[in-house]
This record gives C-alpha cells, sequence and structure tokens, in this order.
C-alpha cells in the first residue's frame, strides 16, 4: 500500500453558551487526519485530534504544526511505519487518538468502523448521562427538564460557576421530583473547591444522594485528594487529574485511591493509553467510565465504539454530539439517555472527499 495522507482543520461551533469553571466555550478547534491509498482515494480513514485549551498537553499551533509534519512524513515515504509515529507521541495525545483511529478506520474499509464489536455492527445502545452545562441557574434549570423529560435517568451538572446555594437549589430542584432509585445525579466541579471548603460543600451534597462528583480540588494536590477521598460521603472521580500523569498511573491512583476515574482518549494517551489506565484501576478495585473531549462525532463514534469494546454499564459521558450547529451529520443517534449507530443513516463527510 502506497499511503498517502492530509489533514483538514474545522472549528466547532457551539449553539450556546457553554459554561465551564475555566471560562466559557463558544467555538473549538478540531484537526482531522485522513489516511488513503493512492490507489484507491475514495476509502479512507478518518481521525480527529481536538485539544482543548486550559486542557490538553498539545493545544492549538502545537498540535497543528506536528500533524502538518506527520502528513508530510507520511506522503514522502519516509515515515518508517505508525507505530514509528505513534512512539514519539507521548506529548500529543490528540494526536496519537487521530492516528490510531484513522489507521483503524481504514484497516477496517473506510467505514468509519474503529471496532468489530456490537455498538456498531448490531446498534447496541450505550447508556449516557445528560450534561447540564454552566449558566445562570435559569439557564441550568431549563437543561435540567429538557434532559428529564428527554428520558435520562443519569444528569450530570457542572458546578462551581454560580453561587454554591443556586447550585443545592438545582439539586433539590430534582430530589423532590425524583428520589436516587428514580434519577442518578452526578456532579462536576473541574477543580473549583478549595481544599479548605471541599468537604463541607461534599457533606452538603451529600443530602441529595450524589453518585460521583468529578474533580472536586483542583490538579496536582495528591495528599489532600487522597485525603478527600477517605473523607468523603460522595464518591470521588479523577479526571483533569489524570491527564498529566500518563507515565505515574500506577503511583498516582495507589496514592489517592479515588472510588473513579473518568478516561477522556484524546486527553490521557489516546485508546492505547485509555486502555492501560482502565487496566491500572481495574487492578486496584478502582470504578471507570468513558467521556468524550466535546470532539465532533467523528471521534465520538471512535470512543463509543471503544466504549463498547468493555463490560461497563454504567452511564458514560458520551453525549456531546449535539452540542454544535456545523457537527458532521453521522448515524450517531440519541434517544431516552441512550446512544447508538443507526446503520441506515448516512455520514455527511463530502468536506474530507476533495483535495
Amino acid at each position: 500500500m502506497a499511503l498517502n495522507a492530509q489533514y483538514y482543520k474545522h472549528t466547532l461551533n457551539f449553539r450556546f453558551e457553554a459554561g465551564t469553571s475555566r471560562g466559557v466555550l463558544k467555538k473549538k478547534d478540531s484537526y482531522f487526519l485522513k489516511l488513503f491509498d493512492e490507489t484507491q482515494p475514495e476509502i479512507f480513514g478518518l481521525g480527529e485530534a481536538g485539544p482543548l485549551e486550559g486542557l490538553s498537553l498539545d493545544f492549538g499551533l502545537m498540535a497543528e504544526n506536528k500533524l502538518k509534519d506527520i502528513v508530510s512524513s507520511i506522503n514522502k515515504g519516509n515515515y518508517g511505519s505508525m507505530e514509528d509515529i505513534k512512539s514519539n507521541l507521548n506529548n500529543y495525545p490528540s494526536l496519537l487518538f487521530a492516528i490510531e483511529t484513522a489507521v483503524l478506520d481504514l484497516e477496517n474499509g473506510g467505514k468509519r468502523q474503529i471496532y468489530n464489536n456490537s455498538f456498531f455492527n448490531d446498534s447496541d445502545k450505550i447508556k449516557i448521562n445528560g450534561l447540564v452545562w454552566m449558566g445562570n441557574k435559569d439557564f441550568m434549570k431549563s437543561q435540567i427538564i429538557e434532559k428529564l423529560e428527554s428520558g435520562y435517568d443519569t444528569i450530570k451538572l457542572k458546578i462551581g460557576a454560580i453561587d454554591f446555594q443556586e447550585e443545592i437549589e438545582l439539586l433539590r430542584f430534582i430530589r423532590k421530583q425524583f428520589s436516587s432509585s428514580e434519577i442518578c445525579l452526578r456532579v462536576d466541579a473541574n477543580g473549583a473547591f478549595s481544599f479548605e471548603s471541599a468537604l463541607e460543600k461534599l457533606n452538603i451534597l451529600s443530602e441529595f444522594e450524589i453518585h460521583s462528583i468529578e474533580q472536586p480540588i483542583n490538579v496536582n494536590q495528591w495528599d489532600e485528594m487522597a485525603d478527600l477521598c477517605k473523607k468523603t460521603p460522595v464518591p470521588i472521580a479523577l479526571d483533569e487529574e489524570l491527564i498529566t500523569n500518563s507515565e505515574n498511573k500506577e503511583k498516582l491512583l495507589s496514592h489517592i485511591q479515588p472510588q473513579f476515574i473518568i478516561l477522556k482518549p484524546s486527553l490521557m494517551g489516546g485508546l492505547a493509553g485509555s486502555r492501560d489506565w482502565i487496566n491500572k484501576a481495574e487492578s486496584l478495585g478502582i470504578q471507570w467510565w468513558i467521556t468524550s473531549a466535546l470532539e465532533s462525532n467523528i471521534g465520538l463514534n471512535a470512543i463509543c465504539q471503544f466504549a463498547r469494546e468493555f463490560e461497563n454499564f454504567m452511564p458514560q459521558g458520551l453525549g456531546t454530539g449535539k452540542l454544535y450547529k456545523n457537527n458532521f451529520e453521522s448515524p450517531l443517534t440519541i434517544e431516552s439517555g441512550k446512544i447508538y449507530y443507526k446503520k441506515d443513516q448516512e455520514w455527511n463527510l463530502n468536506i474530507f472527499r476533495s483535495n
């Protein structure tokens, strides 16, 4: 095979101002790697690198320039092998994810099939949580109502941007209508709490039978996070903490001993790196789930298929496909709090069919 490559940049525009504790998101750049045999250019594999500002090790021009170099190397025929390329991408997790998924897609016939499993083959449904973004109280409440009416039984609220008491009132609004056996509640603080106030806030949150809280305090406070994980009445899930610790997986998990970890493949060493995190966590009795990192439907599709490689039936964080005005139309379908691959739907990938 005479392998050729192209790359594309696509700016995804949010349907609304998506609030996080790190600021408001309005748009996001993603970079796409297209791999194909020059004798059959109509058959191609696609991979997405969607680095996030403030989170990804390879955000912005760092990712784009490296991807240009990789494409040039492939087209000149002097890249050695894909394994050679991947071995030099420890500091480029989003590019590693893009290359892994583009290669697997091409090997499986360029059909957007990453794995041979029931998600792609049989439209097997994956349960997901409904995500409520930060904003003012009325905006957050309207999202909660929409998610409940859409059939979600697991709701995740991003907290830490508005007044904590207002966030408590939103949780109370849900619990007045639904018990914990009817609606599972998750919250994500994105590191917004101080260590000094965290335990008090966790005790308050526990009154609402919260399933878990993601990253209550900021990263790189291992001793403080370990102390919280011992004392917390609400199970703690590490998220951002994993991004810069790919070389210290077992040391980090053994020291902190969280109740959960959350895997974002494009931030945490790609598919292979995420699988390693899972193996390390399970060896220590730590539970986990997988979530997307605001990828387009191309990256989201790959993550959904990766998630179905495991017998993990907790709700996953894979409901981000409807965030954008200009996402790629795809067979990914969400109904009643579940995502599946609707095989009679077509991809709209015309942007990648031109040179």
